[in-house]
């Protein structure tokens, strides 16, 4: 059975950490979408600059390879648009989406604590006005922000009818 799961949401939500335990959890491999960022843009968020739709259109089509080329695969990425998505089902049409819903108070906090992550949290309220919710025809789930890792990862898990 293929497991081709994103675990998505803003910078600071947590998509590294839970994605990594899912994987885990279900034995398959996991990939941070941030490695997959060619040098021009990973230099662009860490001056600062958000990126635009031009940039992330080829990290998005290499995030859905990667998702492809893997049997069992989870892969952390903020597909933060639909139209975001819809260029990573393009290349892996099974993917299922896992969003972090978390409050912009605590990835605020988050993203000050972490001093070897490239974003920086002057780009935070950029991610969040570019996020668009998983929307009830895409296949998915939105997972609370009070839940632990653990729990995030049997409701993903779950959700997307697999064994935990």
């Amino acid at each position: 059975m293929s497991v081709r799961i994103v675990v998505m949401g803003p910078s600071g939500s947590g998509k590294s950490t839970v994605g990594a335990f899912l994987a885990d959890a279900l034995g398959a491999r996991f990939i941070d979408g941030d490695d997959l960022h060619p040098a021009a843009n990973v230099r662009k968020m860490a001056a600062g600059i958000p990126l635009d739709d031009a940039d992330r259109q080829p990290w998005l089509r290499l995030v859905g390879e990667a998702l492809q080329a893997e049997e069992r695969i989870v892969v952390a990425c903020s597909a933060l648009r639909r139209a975001y998505r819809e260029v990573i089902r393009a290349e892996a049409p099974d993917t299922f989406f896992a969003e972090l819903a978390i409050g912009r108070a605590v990835l605020e906090e988050r993203m000050r604590l972490r001093a070897d992550h490239f974003m920086p949290a002057a780009l935070l309220d950029s991610q969040l006005q570019t996020l668009e919710s998983l929307e009830a025809d895409e296949h998915g789930i939105k997972v609370d922000e009070s839940a632990d890792v653990p729990t995030a990862s049997s409701v993903i898990a779950a959700a997307a009818r697999l064994p935990h």
